[in-house]
Formats: C-alpha cells, sequence, structure tokens
C-alpha cells in the first residue's frame, strides 16, 4: 500500500525542536523510497498529513510506535477513504536526542 510521509522541514522543526531535522528532507525521501514495502513517499508541510491523504488515498498510513491507533491524529481521514491505520516499528526506547547526548558527552 502506499504511505505518506515523512513530514518537510518546518512540520518536523515544529514536533521536535530548533535543530531538527538533523537529516534534510531529501535524504530522508531516499531512505524510506529505498524499502521494499514503501511504494511512494511525499514530503508534506501540513501539521497533519490529512490533505494528503484525502488526495492519495492510501490503502495503509503507518506511524510508529511513538503513537497507539487510538492517538494517531489522521486516523479519521485515512478510515474516511476506506484505508486502515498502523502502528510499526520498535519500541521507541531510544531517540537521536539521546544518540547526540552521548556523542557530546563522549567527544565533545
Amino acid at each position: 500500500g502506499r504511505k505518506p510521509g515523512p513530514g518537510g522541514q518546518r512540520q518536523v522543526r515544529a514536533l521536535k525542536g530548533p535543530g531538527r531535522p538533523l537529516m534534510p528532507a531529501a535524504e530522508r525521501v531516499e531512505l524510506l523510497g529505498a524499502l521494499r514495502d514503501v511504494d511512494h513517499v511525499v514530503v508534506f508541510d501540513e501539521d497533519t498529513a490529512d490533505r494528503l491523504i484525502a488526495s492519495l488515498r492510501p490503502h495503509v498510513h503507518a506511524k510508529g510506535t511513538d503513537y497507539t491507533s487510538a492517538s494517531v491524529p489522521e486516523a479519521p481521514a485515512v478510515r474516511a477513504v476506506g484505508g486502515e491505520v498502523a502502528v510499526v516499528g520498535d519500541a521507541k526506547d531510544h531517540s537521536t536526542r539521546d544518540l547526540i547526548a552521548r556523542i557530546v558527552e563522549r567527544f565533545a
């Protein structure tokens, strides 16, 4: 199925804070696009993918495990177009912020 994402620079900065994202959108698109199960990657700058979902009508809208099926903001839009929401990935017991802190601690 088709999966919208990732958010644009402004959206990621708003969600993650100053100095983020570390990886430019084009590089995130390249990494995600290389995954076998990903058909298309679309960058968007809105706070949610509701408008994109209404336009693309994805079969599956995947979110990471920092969400639950009840907390996915786009869930109503996905269901309205006949799609399903999937919470996927490993547990979020690690973060880029923690990795940066470890690097700074060891090498600064």
